[in-house]
């Protein structure tokens, strides 16, 4: 049995799509639709873990729990790291979800799926990818999980890249931003220095992968719709008042 903390980091200087934590869907800030189903998974206490005041204002008055970090993280993951210490500071929770921010789109169901690798004691960190379509092979927003498959819908990564790979006839994989860490591993993790390749691709999960970790991912149906873009933001604008026109 793992004991899950979920943390959500947030910030206001995305670098391709500023403020997109309070970009606003369906008449709410972003951050608050993933508040809302990282609740709804159910698999432990969630938090948001932000640099900003106004994010962390907004989250509290919808009833959310936020925690302060600091503005100088390299990735996602190393906010994570700090907001669990502050969070968890007996380290009751043996395990850390990191959920993206930009994944107002996953299915609950999605972060217990998350977990599932980690009844494997050589799985570091546990994440989750699903088969990619044609468009998305050659979209540098779409970042590709290339691995070996270790059980039924269960892949190990080998590595992960914004390139249309691996080369060849085949399936390609779109990895989803949901990190599921060993409490050491991320303690390892977030003492590491940002590595050559984190930095080349501008993927973080790279500096584990560079540091020897073993990262498995559960294969899913269909990948949610993550925000990158603004071309993101507004298909999911979309698709969310469509819904809410089918709904009257």
């Amino acid at each position: 049995m793992v004991r899950p903390l979920v943390v959500i980091p947030a910030r206001m200087g995305s670098s391709r799509l500023p403020g997109k934590a309070l970009a606003p869907i369906a008449g709410r800030p972003m951050i608050l639709h993933v508040l809302e189903k990282a609740l709804a998974a159910a698999i432990g206490p969630v938090a948001v873990a932000t640099d900003s005041d106004e994010i962390a204002r907004i989250v509290e008055a919808a009833g959310g729990r936020a925690v302060t970090t600091g503005g100088s993280h390299a990735c996602g993951s190393d906010r994570v790291s700090e907001a669990a210490a502050a969070l968890d500071p007996a380290a009751a929770h043996d395990v850390i979800v990191n959920l993206q921010g930009d994944q107002p789109d996953i299915p609950p169901g999605a972060l217990a799926a998350a977990l599932e690798p980690l009844a494997d004691p050589f799985v570091d960190i546990a994440t989750l990818a699903a088969p990619a379509g044609l468009s998305e092979r050659d979209d540098p927003d779409v970042v590709k999980l290339i691995g070996s498959e270790v059980a039924p819908r269960r892949m190990r990564a080998l590595y992960f890249t914004r390139a249309p790979a691996p080369h060849g006839e085949g399936p390609h994989y779109h990895h989803i931003g949901v990190y599921a860490f060993r409490r050491a591993a991320l303690a390892r993790f977030a003492g590491l220095p940002p590595s050559p390749l984190e930095i080349r691709e501008r993927l973080e999960q790279l500096r584990a992968l560079e540091a020897g970790m073993r990262i498995d991912a559960m294969i899913l149906d269909k990948a949610p719709r993550g925000v990158d873009t603004s071309a993101d933001l507004q298909r999911l604008r979309d698709e969310q008042a469509e819904l809410q026109r089918s709904r009257r």
